[in-house]
């Protein structure tokens, strides 16, 4: 048996695993004293994201098919990382991976958990100034669209509903109200 907070595990087995995830089964008694079973999912990578921004306060999308969802998503450049590297390095990869761009100032405006009542999913989100513009390297599992758009026209995107990707929605919250704030130029 082992302590987890108010929970107790009785017992752990792995389940599934992929090169990006594992699951694992767990035999619990919750805080209220039952005894049943949790399901915990393992993300072998941390998640990242990048808000570029240019002297103009235009932004870039990357749009693609999300297999899970069956649907076509547009997101701001993001991806994964290995826990071992700093979330920097991968942001700058991804970056310049999906959307051509290096640059020259990064700034981390957030950290989350994602799925926190079912996964161990972190994600680190930043924004990059000080743009340079190249070929997208996409993954050869990518089939990528760019769009290069104001930042108030992907707020206004987040506010009706039409960018529903987690990491983009709240990257994109958060830099407004740091424009507001006047912590972003």
């Amino acid at each position: 048996m082992k302590k987890r907070g108010p929970w107790t595990t009785l017992s752990e087995r792995l389940a599934y695993e992929t090169p990006w995830i594992s699951v694992s089964h767990h035999e619990v008694i919750d805080p209220g004293g039952k005894q049943g079973v949790y399901g915990v999912i393992h993300f072998k990578n941390i998640a990242v994201g990048v808000i570029p921004l240019d002297k103009e306060l235009n932004t870039w999308i990357v749009g693609q098919y999300r297999y899970p969802l069956e649907a076509y998503s547009w997101e701001m450049p993001e991806g994964g990382g290995k826990r071992d590297v700093p979330a920097v390095e991968s942001a700058k990869r991804e970056l310049r991976e999906e959307a051509g761009i290096e640059a020259q100032q990064w700034t981390e405006i957030l950290q989350m958990d994602l799925s926190n009542s079912a996964s161990d999913e972190q994600a680190v989100i930043f924004v990059a100034q000080g743009l340079a513009f190249h070929d997208p390297e996409p993954d050869h599992d990518e089939e990528l669209e760019q769009r290069k758009l104001p930042f108030e026209d992907l707020y206004q995107m987040v506010l009706r509903g039409e960018v529903r990707d987690s990491l983009t929605v709240a990257a994109v919250l958060r830099v407004k109200l740091m424009l507001l704030e006047g912590k972003l130029g």
